[in-house]
């Protein structure tokens, strides 16, 4: 190994972490009224932080959590809710407020902003009540509950169940000792759907539905479920469902424990070195 290679390996370990991170997860959508309070599930993830500077760090990590809603009373008789993990694979660069590291003269904590890029894939399912009496959890994306299937809405295309996201926010991170920090951070994720709780426009009618969905029956009976509300209530297509002016958001909010790389696997660096 080379001097120059063997100092770029050193660096890179130095200034490397490994983050493993726990907190929450909501959502914001039609079924919470686009509020950024709602069902908080646990949500943990595993990432590598790179300090480029004392200011700015770059960072990736993959996160897994689970967002749910369901808010009959924001639009009369409604009766929806829904269930989804999210499975994320995310980059961003952090900068800090002060200059954070491990010299001298550098602050040990600093508060941070945060904004990258990210993908995620998702999958909204909702309860029912089978002819048994045993709750069961069913896919609804391939129902198209809102039309999805139909030739008479050619408009409605079945959406994607994997998506891009803007994740973006705010923390603050403490360096304990040389080699081990502790974090909290609280994001935004801004999406590029509005289907994450499966609902966005409006009501086609369970006989449509019925006839022209793969399974119209189950579809029907969970696009429109004001009768479970009040017996025999129908609502009738083109009454509003959701809104479809704004997309779907998810938050994230986490506590994480920062291990420097060097610390982990410095010594599989070679001592051995030769200077040529």
């Amino acid at each position: 190994m080379t001097a120059g290679a063997a100092y770029g390996q050193d660096d890179f370990l130095t200034r490397g972490e490994m983050l493993l991170s726990v907190g929450g997860m909501n959502y914001m959508g039609d079924l919470n009224n686009q509020s950024v309070l709602g069902k908080v599930n646990l949500a943990a993830s595993a990432g590598v932080r790179y300090s480029l500077n004392n200011r700015l760090a770059v960072a990736g990590a993959v996160a897994y959590g689970r967002i749910e809603g369901g808010n009959p009373d924001a639009i009369e008789l409604r009766n929806l809710s829904f269930r989804s993990p999210v499975y994320e694979l995310s980059a961003h660069i952090e900068f800090n407020f002060f200059p954070y590291g491990g010299g001298s003269t550098d602050w040990q904590w600093t508060p941070y902003i945060f904004g990258g890029v990210g993908a995620f894939h998702y999958n909204p399912q909702a309860s029912y009540l089978d002819n048994e009496g045993n709750e069961t959890w069913v896919d609804l994306q391939p129902l198209g509950t809102e039309g999805q299937n139909l030739n008479s809405y050619p408009d409605r295309v079945r959406y994607s169940l994997k998506q891009f996201c803007l994740p973006f926010g705010i923390g603050i991170k403490m360096r304990i000792t040389r080699w081990f920090s502790l974090s909290a951070e609280y994001g935004f994720h801004a999406t590029w759907t509005d289907y994450l709780d499966d609902v966005s426009t409006t009501y086609v009618g369970a006989a449509a539905l019925a006839a022209g969905s793969p399974d119209g029956g189950l579809a029907a009976q969970l696009a429109d479920r004001s009768s479970e509300v009040r017996e025999g209530h129908v609502n009738a297509p083109g009454l509003k469902r959701g809104d479809d002016s704004l997309n779907d958001w998810y938050q994230m909010f986490t506590v994480s424990a920062s291990f420097s790389l060097h610390t982990m696997f410095g010594w599989t660096r070679s001592k051995r070195c030769t200077i040529k």
